[in-house]
């Protein structure tokens, strides 16, 4: 669930920081209000769930002396900063020092809401990603997150266990939605160099100049960050899309690879998303560099090659999305898990996810059905199968795994709960749960 955005308000000004505090209030926010900088400083750290709104001009620590130390612990805490009428010369020194925006008095209490908007919008992307780097940053979080129990997946997360602790270059390729920058994630976790910079850059997503000078610089005294090469040192250097470098750029990543011998000052992890049919990441990169970057090599399996891996995934998305949606997951009937078993997912997991979400929001609304959804996003696939059919035994196996599994989970571990659902003796569950690896220890509240 989203967390709640607060706004503290500093001023000493008691009319002011009421007024603004009760405008806000109506708008939806949670406001706190302070009387001066020393007071708000004993509150506002590093990870503060908001934003701040502060007068310019106040007794003891005025504004800007306040806005200097609030960037000096959080340079990504949005500050609203509040002027007098003609104080535009120090409006425009607070936004070189780091404030999000100012406002003039008297201003439109409108304006104020808008501000605040986009502000604490901002704010919790900034946290959402700060969490979520504290995640990836977890070897053993990060690996929980590649779910399954198929051969592919238990070799999958076995190379990611080898390739973290070797210090080479990697490559990783794969369908598009199979998740290889989570892969790229966890290797650098599990790895020397965890808790070291993580660096992502998107070669797709940039011009050349502006992609050659994001890499290598030179930077400009301007700008705050250095060139990703340098950034990255003694980390971890990702690259998406690995195959949109120009032969120029090409030219330019080998010759800082060989400059930096081994090991690499810099651990560069290129990902391929190569979507031309019949060309493949070796096809776009010349040959040297491929095979710099390619002594070690990582290739996604595709979800349809995971099995029953698929049902498990969709059963803790759909549990996800029914608490952000706060509804029940849907159940899925014995017909549906065949469907999504054969089904080809195209769009792999990044597909999945989305089928589940709309599954979770059509058992809102009480209508649809899971095939419905598969064949929404292949019209032209009739019936939705797979080109490898699946013996029936395989079939009952996984949806009768799944149906135990869900039960336990949603009984937190209680047998005898899932004993009277399922109808079945104690014996017999027992032997199912050892056939299948489920252990109630997992289910435990």
């Amino acid at each position: 669930m989203a967390q709640a955005m607060k706004i503290a308000i500093v001023d000493d000004e008691q009319d002011m920081r009421q007024s603004i505090s009760q405008w806000l209030a109506l708008s939806g926010y949670d406001t706190e209000t302070f009387s001066s900088a020393e007071e708000a400083l004993k509150v506002l750290g590093p990870d503060y769930p908001g934003i701040v709104i502060s007068d310019i001009k106040m007794p003891g620590m005025d504004g800007m002396q306040f806005l200097k130390k609030l960037m000096g612990s959080d340079s990504a805490l949005p500050v609203i900063m509040i002027t007098g009428h003609g104080d535009v010369p120090m409006a425009v020194e607070a936004m070189r020092v780091g404030a999000f925006d100012f406002l003039e008095k008297p201003f439109n209490p409108d304006r104020m809401s808008e501000l605040a908007k986009r502000a604490t919008g901002a704010r919790r992307l900034t946290l959402d990603n700060r969490v979520l780097r504290r995640e990836l940053s977890d070897g053993g979080q990060i690996m929980k997150k590649l779910i399954g129990q198929s051969p592919v997946m238990e070799r999958l997360r076995e190379d990611i266990l080898d390739l973290g602790q070797a210090d080479g270059h990697v490559l990783i390729d794969g369908e598009t939605g199979t998740g290889k920058t989570l892969v790229a994630h966890a290797l650098h976790a599990v790895g020397s160099r965890a808790g070291k910079k993580f660096v992502l850059i998107s070669c797709a997503a940039l011009e050349e100049e502006a992609l050659a000078k994001r890499l290598f610089g030179p930077m400009l005294p301007e700008d705050s960050m250095l060139p990703a090469i340098e950034e990255a040192r003694g980390g971890t250097l990702v690259l998406e899309d690995i195959d949109a470098l120009s032969e120029t750029l090409q030219a330019k990543l080998l010759s800082v690879i060989n400059e930096q011998g081994t090991p690499a000052e810099t651990r560069i992890i290129a990902i391929s998303n190569l979507q031309e049919a019949g060309k493949t990441c070796e096809d776009a990169l010349r040959p040297d560099l491929f095979y710099r970057l390619a002594a070690l090599r990582i290739t996604v399996p595709p979800l349809r090659q995971r099995g029953e891996d698929i049902l498990t995934l969709f059963t803790r998305l759909s549990e996800q999305f029914s608490e952000e949606y706060g509804c029940d997951a849907p159940q899925v009937s014995a017909q549906e898990a065949a469907q999504l078993l054969q089904a080809p997912w195209p769009g792999n997991v990044r597909q999945l996810i989305n089928i589940a979400e709309r599954a979770v929001l059509q058992s809102r609304r009480g209508s649809g059905t899971i095939a419905s959804l598969l064949m929404s996003d292949h019209e032209e696939m009739q019936p939705v199968m797979t080109t490898e059919g699946k013996p029936l035994k395989e079939y009952v196996e996984a949806f009768e795994r799944m149906l135990i599994d869900n039960t336990m989970r949603r009984h937190k571990g209680s047998i005898a709960s899932v004993m009277d659902e399922l109808c079945l003796p104690r014996r017999t569950l027992n032997e199912k749960m050892a056939k299948y690896g489920l252990q109630r220890s997992d289910y435990l509240a």
